[in-house]
C-alpha cells in the first residue's frame, strides 16, 4: 500500500511506532502483550467510526482520531474502568496524504497524553469507502467490579453527567448550516454545539466513583431515552425521568427555546457520550460530591421502579412523540 508518497511500513514507523506501549514491541511483531496487575480484571470495548456515518468526510483527521478514541474511553468510564491502552484498525482511502496521516497520529498522541494510554497494535488496510477507524480499548477494574448495564435495581436514583443533546443538535447544524441563523443562535452557541458533535468528552475522571457508587451504568451514545430503555430492559426494572431535570447547555436551551421540537432531538439524538448511572440514594450523594470535586457536572434526573420500560415526565408537546428514543444503526 502506498499513497501520498508514504508506504505501509513507513506509515507504521513514522506515525504509529512512536505511540506504542512497551508491550507492543515497537510494532515489529504480529501481536502485543499486556500483563494485568493482580486483583484486577480487564475490561474490553470496541467501537468503529466511519466516514459518512460517524463523521463528515471533510472533518480534520486529528479530530476524527480523537473521536475514535474517546467514544471507546467513554464506554470504559461507564464500566468504572481505568483505561490503559488500545488497538487500532485503520482503513485509509485511496487518496490519503502524508499530511492527513500525520494529523491523525498527532490527534492520537494528544489524547494518549491526556488520558494516560498507549497503542498496543492494530492493522492498516485500504478502505474504498473512505476513512475508518476501529478501536478496541482496554481498561482495568477491581476483580468482579465492572459496572454492568443490567445492574440497576428498583428504587434507585438515575444520575447523568454533563449536558444532554448538544451533539445531536450540533449534527443538525452541520447538516443544515443555515439552521443556526433561523434559530437565532449566537456564534458561541453554534460553535459549542458543533464542537460537542465532533469531540466527545469521556468522563474517565469519574471511573473510580462509578465503580464505588453505581449499580448499573452505560454511556449515552444512541440517545438518553433509548439508552435508558436499554438499561431498564437489561436490568428488569422500569425507569422514570423528569424532562425538566435533564441537564441542557445554554446553547441547547437557546436552540430549544427557538424551536421547542428540538427537545425531542436532544433527548433521543445520541452522540452525547455522557454517563447514565443507577445507584442507591446514599451512593448518589457520594457520587455527586465526587463529580463536583472533579469539576464534572452531574445531576439526578429520575428513579428506577418495579416494572419495565421508560417513562419521560414533563409538560412539553415534544414529549408526545419520541419515536424509538434513540439512534438506530440498522
Amino acid at each position: 500500500m502506498a499513497s501520498g508518497g508514504i508506504g505501509e511500513f513507513e506509515l507504521i514507523a513514522r506515525v504509529f511506532a512512536p505511540l506504542a506501549a512497551d508491550g507492543a514491541l515497537g510494532l515489529t511483531d504480529d501481536a502485543a502483550f499486556y500483563r494485568p496487575r493482580p486483583g484486577l480484571d480487564l475490561v474490553l470495548t470496541k467501537d468503529e467510526v466511519v466516514s459518512g456515518v460517524h463523521f463528515f468526510a471533510d472533518d480534520p483527521w486529528n479530530a476524527v482520531a480523537r473521536k475514535a478514541l474517546r467514544v471507546n474511553l467513554s464506554d470504559l468510564a461507564a464500566k468504572g474502568a481505568t483505561p490503559v491502552g488500545y488497538l487500532l484498525a485503520l482503513g485509509l482511502p485511496q487518496d490519503f496524504t502524508a499530511d492527513q496521516v500525520d494529523a491523525l497520529g498527532a490527534g492520537l498522541a494528544a489524547d494518549q497524553a491526556t488520558y494516560g494510554i498507549s497503542l498496543y497494535g492494530g492493522d492498516t488496510v485500504r478502505s474504498p469507502a473512505g476513512l475508518t477507524l476501529s478501536v478496541t480499548a482496554i481498561g482495568e477494574v477491581s476483580e468482579g467490579g465492572m459496572i454492568r448495564r443490567g445492574g440497576a435495581r428498583a428504587g434507585e436514583t438515575i444520575v447523568v453527567t454533563g449536558t444532554i443533546g448538544d451533539a445531536a443538535l450540533g449534527l443538525r447544524l452541520r447538516l443544515d448550516p443555515a439552521l443556526s441563523g433561523r434559530l437565532g443562535l449566537s456564534d458561541a452557541h453554534r460553535d459549542h454545539l458543533l464542537d460537542r458533535y465532533l469531540l466527545p468528552r469521556p468522563r474517565g475522571a469519574l471511573a473510580s466513583a462509578v465503580a464505588a457508587c453505581a449499580s448499573g451504568g452505560m454511556d449515552i451514545s444512541d440517545g438518553l431515552v433509548g439508552d435508558l430503555a436499554k438499561m431498564a430492559a437489561a436490568s428488569g426494572v422500569g425507569i422514570e425521568i423528569d424532562a425538566d431535570r435533564v441537564p441542557l447547555s445554554e446553547a441547547a436551551r437557546a436552540a430549544i427555546a427557538a424551536d421547542p421540537r428540538l427537545l425531542a432531538v436532544a433527548l433521543t439524538g445520541g452522540d452525547d457520550y455522557e454517563l447514565a448511572l443507577s445507584m442507591a440514594d446514599d451512593k448518589a450523594d457520594a457520587f455527586l460530591a465526587a463529580a463536583a470535586v472533579a469539576g464534572i457536572p452531574a445531576v439526578a434526573i429520575g428513579r428506577t421502579r418495579a416494572g419495565e420500560g421508560i417513562a419521560v415526565e414533563g409538560d412539553h408537546p415534544a414529549l408526545a412523540d419520541l419515536g424509538s428514543g434513540s439512534y438506530r444503526h440498522f
